[in-house]
């Protein structure tokens, strides 16, 4: 597997040199811990399996390419208010996902950064998730059960949380120290994040 590791950078898109030099060759890409604002030239990594976008400053106008191979997306600690609009996002453009965390997102309604919310509201979320995301076996920190997965085909459809008030400013950082990091797969760069750049490898 080839991959890609372009962190800390401070950048606000992606280099069209990462997509120049590596967009035919990449299966994951890590590009955490910058202030990546919109995804221009995402789509020319078409053999796209797994994106790590944590720690960024991606919004609800962000757009995704259609990556018909992706399996992981990680986008922890973003902006994201409007769940429906990024669920129907990643509905129509990753198919074949089956890995999602949004935690310390707005859209996501989880105490670590919402204290207004509790697990009610989260357990909510998780249905209408995954009644839109079918394919789904694990969501943040959590694996997908077969009683929540019946429980989502059922009433999914009528679980949407209602989005925060307009006013109500930016993401809510987390507690310092915490980090977001749930996803339960073997990825080697995991923890490796910070000041890792153009790491390139090939197995």
């Amino acid at each position: 597997m080839c991959k890609l590791s372009y962190c800390g950078q401070d950048c606000q898109k992606i280099p069209p040199s990462l997509w120049n030099m590596y967009g035919n060759k990449v299966h994951y890409l890590d590009l955490s811990y910058n202030n990546i604002e919109t995804l221009k030239g995402l789509e020319n990594f078409k053999m796209l399996e797994e994106l790590i976008l944590d720690n960024n400053k991606l919004g609800d106008n962000v757009s995704f390419p259609r990556l018909p191979k992706l399996r992981t997306l990680s986008i922890n600690k973003n902006q994201i208010t409007d769940l429906d609009k990024f669920i129907n996002e990643v509905s129509q453009n990753f198919p074949s996902l089956t890995y999602l965390s949004l935690l310390s997102n707005k859209a996501c309604p989880n105490q670590l950064s919402d204290n207004d919310k509790d697990d009610t509201d989260y357990q909510r979320y998780r249905y209408f998730v995954l009644y839109k995301l079918q394919n789904l076996r694990f969501l943040d920190s959590k694996r997908v059960s077969s009683v929540e997965r019946r429980e989502a085909a059922t009433r999914g459809e009528f679980m949407r949380v209602r989005r925060p008030p307009s006013d109500s400013g930016s993401s809510v950082p987390p507690p310092t120290g915490t980090t977001m990091r749930p996803l339960p797969i073997d990825l080697n760069a995991l923890g490796k994040h910070k000041g890792n750049y153009n790491y390139l490898t090939m197995h």
